[in-house]
């Protein structure tokens, strides 16, 4: 059986992909430009989650109002562990987790249907603090999967299930440098 709290992704040897919902201009003016951009806020913590079905669920699949377009967020491996070296659990001592660059929370991982599952998907809140290291040096490739994801939503609803799962991203275990999987996994 697999750990409970154990970071899937999918990566390869120098990126990881996390996964973001916007509306339409921000999500626009980002693929034109190719980084992140305004209307994009710089001013508060935005939420990046390497689950693709976890963010499936929280966006309903690109419909609910706010999060109609999917990006994939191709981000260098080395930011991804400097963001996690400086997060604290949101479970943490209040006072702590005010203070923190970096806030990182377990929620249950999500079927394709968005039925909850027994290990956790974890997401990470990259503050105002670091925002711009995470949209200037970590960011290497911005990519609209919100026709993937469309695709695979009506699959889903007219139970075509085995082939809406061929347009999932492969993911796997990242494999977390010891001293971050300590902190991050066993205090979950």
């Amino acid at each position: 059986m697999a750990p409970p709290y154990q970071i899937r992704a999918d990566h390869d040897a120098r990126t990881i992909v996390v996964y973001q919902a916007y509306p339409p201009a921000i999500a626009d003016a980002a693929l034109r430009a190719g980084r992140f951009v305004a209307p994009f806020s710089f001013h508060r913590m935005t939420w990046i989650k390497p689950s693709f079905l976890w963010l499936m669920h929280r966006s309903n699949w690109a419909r609910k109002p706010g999060q109609e377009r999917i990006l994939a967020v191709r981000m260098t491996r080395e930011g991804w562990e400097e963001a996690l070296s400086r997060a604290e659990l949101t479970t943490a001592h209040p006072a702590a987790v005010a203070q923190a660059a970096v806030h990182v929370q377990w929620d249950p991982e999500r079927s394709a249907r968005g039925a909850a599952l027994n290990h956790y998907s974890i997401q990470v809140g990259i503050s105002r603090h670091l925002i711009r290291a995470f949209t200037d040096e970590w960011t290497v490739d911005l990519t609209d999967i919100t026709p993937q994801v469309r695709k695979a939503a009506t699959l889903l609803q007219s139970g075509r299930a085995a082939t809406a799962q061929g347009l999932f991203p492969a993911e796997r275990v990242y494999p977390l440098p010891g001293a971050l999987e300590s902190r991050l996994c066993a205090g979950a």
